[in-house]
């Protein structure tokens, strides 16, 4: 092993070695699976907000985003982009607060005891439901988190994909197992740091290599539809990227409404009235965040045409900065360490999102499934330990499912949000906003708008056409239609519900 490797790795070991040594120092914190679940309620604004976008941003900020970017230009990315940042934006201002407030009227500590206490659902058939969906779809989200693990490691030292993966997953379950939510959520915060540090430095090393900004933006124009917003480039030619596409591409932004992993941040912030300056902390963060990863994807590729990296495609693309991180170390030591701690960046990326998706599945498991649903009467002690053994059980399901090289982080992470958006998302919103909602039209819409996302990926899609579209789309439009149509067919909410709606709406106004 060269000397340049031998300081990334290093410096990649402290690093992960930092991460366990937060999640147990947590774990002495945790008293009951309320502290272990939503951390007690004790999280700051800046916490809050960091670790909101970083448990969001995973490897598709800095693998997938690049990757897509680097293979096709502007378009993709960029409408995708917009997406994101509007619904961003639009979900912190509108639900963070009312959730907030919500969840604790409620006594509510996750997202599907959040749905059945807000339904008085007596027999827990929401919590039933929301806790398979969440592992339904969390448990291929935490893949794509291995999977850009193991293809850090495998592409930057040429070890065994497997292993790499299996390594990566062994430290995010040590700390999260450990320390819970507070542990995830301080990490997250610390991982933000490292993420801004990686991609900031990345951008401008780049960009010096590809021979400036000139340089950059000759290669781009020289590519049929490399840095236009309506049309893409595929296979050295100019593809339409029509009014439809560009509709579909922005629905991502709907997929925020129904991400447990980032609505818990709002349900544990300390201080409801800090949630503006979270929220603008957030927003502006992220904005920024995704538009550096899109112009590395572009420098990339015009380092590669230069012969300063090599030549990438299919899923390699999404190796874009490990390949200029590689590129970096070969200049020296310190160059090399500070290689290191871009690609700790990668894994900060990764592990932020697979951390928070293993908690938010193992609350559904041993919380609402085990002691909610099946009534199963368990002390403190034997709910930790429940909690913990889920959280391993779930990342050995992720690593299997990810288990191959060839799998795209983008598109897991795609059809997960999807899942997500339309099952919860319409949901959220209805439960929050409009007090006529029902259990019946709570429970058909939330099945409705998960069950449309597997219709219209493997039914309706390739059938090309009009059909082409992100199916995050029509499903959400359709739990919504349910919700409203089943809630409007059904009895009216009893007194004591409403109640509760008007106590959450009086302090939800935003500020």
């Amino acid at each position: 092993m060269s000397t340049a490797s031998i300081c990334i790795l290093i410096t990649i070991v402290i690093y992960l070695a930092g991460m366990l040594v937060v999640g147990f120092y947590f774990a002495r914190k945790n008293e009951s699976t309320s502290d272990f679940y939503l951390g007690g309620r004790k999280l700051g604004p800046l916490v809050t907000a960091m670790s909101a976008e970083a448990s969001d941003m995973s490897g598709y900020l800095l693998m997938g985003l690049p990757g897509l970017a680097y293979l096709s230009g502007v378009a993709d990315v960029g409408w995708t982009v917009v997406g994101l940042a509007v619904g961003t934006y639009l979900n912190w201002l509108f639900t963070a607060r009312r959730l907030r407030r919500y969840t604790q009227i409620t006594n509510s500590f996750t997202l599907p005891q959040f749905f059945s206490n807000r339904f008085h659902d007596k027999k827990n058939i929401l919590t039933m439901i929301a806790a398979l969906i969440i592992i339904i779809f969390f448990i291929p989200y935490t893949a794509s988190g291995f999977a850009a693990c193991g293809k850090l490691f495998s592409s930057l030292f040429g070890v065994n994909y497997m292993a790499a993966m299996i390594i990566s997953a062994i430290v995010i379950v040590g700390y999260t197992a450990a320390g819970g939510f507070l542990a995830a959520s301080t990490t997250d915060f610390i991982q933000s740091i490292i993420m801004t540090f990686a991609i900031l430095f990345i951008l401008v090393f780049a960009t010096v290599s590809a021979g400036g900004v000139s340089a950059v933006m000759d290669n781009a124009k020289a590519l049929p539809g490399y840095l236009s917003f309506t049309s893409t480039y595929v296979e050295g030619a100019a593809a339409p990227y029509g009014f439809l596409k560009i509709v579909s591409t922005c629905a991502w932004g709907l997929g925020y409404f129904g991400m447990p992993h980032i609505l818990l941040r709002f349900m544990a912030i300390e201080d409801e009235n800090k949630l503006k300056l979270s929220r603008r902390v957030a927003s502006v963060w992220v904005v920024i965040a995704m538009a550096v990863a899109v112009l590395i994807g572009v420098i990339g590729n015009a380092l590669s045409k230069a012969g300063v990296i090599t030549a990438l495609s299919g899923a390699d693309t999404e190796t874009v900065i490990v390949r200029i991180a590689d590129f970096l170390s070969s200049y020296g030591v310190v160059p090399a360490l500070v290689a290191g701690l871009i690609l700790a960046g990668i894994l900060a990326s990764t592990m932020s999102t697979a951390d928070s998706q293993l908690l938010a599945a193992s609350s559904s498991v041993s919380q609402n499934i085990l002691q909610e649903t099946f009534h199963m009467k368990l002390s403190q002690r034997t709910s930790m330990l429940a909690a913990r053994l889920t959280v391993i059980v779930i990342a050995i399901l992720g690593v299997v499912i990810a288990r191959d090289p060839n799998s795209s982080v983008f598109g897991i992470v795609s059809f997960a949000w999807a899942g997500f958006g339309a099952s919860f998302g319409p949901l959220v919103i209805c439960a929050l906003f409009w007090k006529r909602t029902t259990l019946p039209g709570a429970i058909a819409g939330m099945i409705a708008g998960g069950v449309f996302v597997f219709v219209w990926k493997y039914l309706a899609a390739p059938l090309g056409g009009v059909f082409a579209i992100y199916e995050l789309l029509p499903a959400f439009i359709v739990g919504i239609a349910v919700i409203i149509v089943v809630s409007l067919l059904t009895k009216a909410p009893e007194q004591e519900i409403l109640n509760e709606f008007e106590a959450a709406k009086s302090s939800s106004i935003i500020k």
